[in-house]
């Protein structure tokens, strides 16, 4: 199988929903240097930084406002950009938040999911391709050495890793309800992404930023923790080439995870470690427990060997290496630089080598 033919998404009418968001932002990015026609359904950019204001797509795609969770709205949309291609990358994605609201976690991951896969069921659209975007936290975390596979049993601790599992079983029964005689659909179960944007609490490299921004320690309060931290590219070509490999062998659809390489699983403290030497200066971090803080499990890797198999992939950015991406983008912004040039530069660096 061809990893990707860069030219299948020219002329494509693909609608990815999250598009607001850091991974969408990118993936939308990535999706204009193809030549695709993107059609975006969202809730707005939050407010102060943004990555969706900062890749400048507002005007260069079709940008739809709206919740997942309306399902009027969304089908809406969905029938007057009428797809080819599909990316479901709307979510509520923070461990922590899911903990403080549940039930917003559990109505944005499942029913939402539920509601993209009602949109293609039932409108009159040329949906050929569907590709839903969970996580790496979807498995039933046995703390164990190895990497987890796409056939060990789902079951996410927290409600956002939770709520992912339920996503993944509810597009399970519409493709095996609705969908043997139409549409390809995948999930992609990605591990931790980092990249130059993400201004997201609660996520590792942006904390890093704000502390040293702030001529603060950056404290640490999992420093052991092992997670399959890749560069976001790494897993926004991997459903890309999802998309179009199912578009054009229907044997393709299926689960996938996408990580690095086991020896590029590193734990949060070696990851913050790399941040300071990438960014120089003053920056250092300590190691801060926090008393009374969710449970969050402390060794989580995939095996990938499915989707190398099946569509000959391999990672090409390790841990220092999108530690690096990002120091240098966030530098670029905070420097008044373009970051839409710079993410069209990173873009075109790892379309090279893919």
């Amino acid at each position: 199988m061809k990893r990707m033919d860069w030219d299948f998404f020219k002329g494509k009418r693909v609608f990815v929903t999250g598009h607001t968001g850091f991974k969408g932002s990118w993936l939308c990015r990535i999706l204009l240097q193809a030549g695709a026609q993107v059609t975006g359904y969202a809730l707005p950019p939050p407010a102060g930084p943004n990555l969706f204001s900062l890749a400048e797509l507002e005007g260069h795609i079709n940008s739809v406002l709206g919740d997942v969770r309306d399902l009027p709205r969304l089908k809406e949309a969905f029938q007057q950009a009428q797809p080819e291609v599909v990316f479901h990358l709307a979510a509520q994605p923070i461990v922590r938040e899911s903990y403080k609201d549940p039930v917003a976690t559990y109505e944005t991951n499942v029913m939402g999911t539920v509601n993209l896969l009602e949109c293609v069921r039932v409108l009159q659209v040329p949906v050929r391709s569907v590709v839903i975007i969970t996580t790496d936290k979807v498995y039933e975390n046995k703390g164990w050495a190895w990497g987890y596979r796409e056939n060990d049993p789902l079951d996410g601790h927290d409600p956002y890793s939770n709520s992912k599992s339920c996503a993944e079983l509810a597009a399970h029964s519409y493709i095996t309800s609705f969908f043997t005689q139409g549409p390809a659909v995948s999930t992609v179960r990605a591990g931790n992404v980092l990249g130059g944007g993400d201004f997201a609490h609660d996520r590792i490299l942006p904390d890093c930023v704000r502390a040293v921004q702030a001529g603060r320690h950056i404290l640490v309060r999992n420093p052991a923790s092992v997670r399959p931290y890749q560069h976001v590219l790494e897993a926004l070509f991997a459903y890309l080439m999802v998309a179009q490999g199912q578009s054009e062998n229907k044997d393709l659809a299926g689960w996938y995870n996408v990580g690095p390489e086991d020896q590029d699983c590193v734990t949060t403290g070696q990851l913050v470690q790399l941040f300071c030497q990438a960014w120089g200066k003053d920056a250092a971090w300590e190691d801060r427990a926090e008393p009374g803080a969710p449970h969050e499990d402390s060794f989580l890797k995939l095996d990938c060997s499915k989707l190398k198999t099946a569509f000959d992939w391999r990672p090409q950015w390790n841990a220092a290496i999108a530690v690096e991406k990002t120091v240098a983008w966030t530098r670029e912004w905070l420097a008044g630089g373009s970051a839409a040039q710079e993410m069209d530069r990173e873009i075109s660096e790892y379309k090279e080598g893919f």
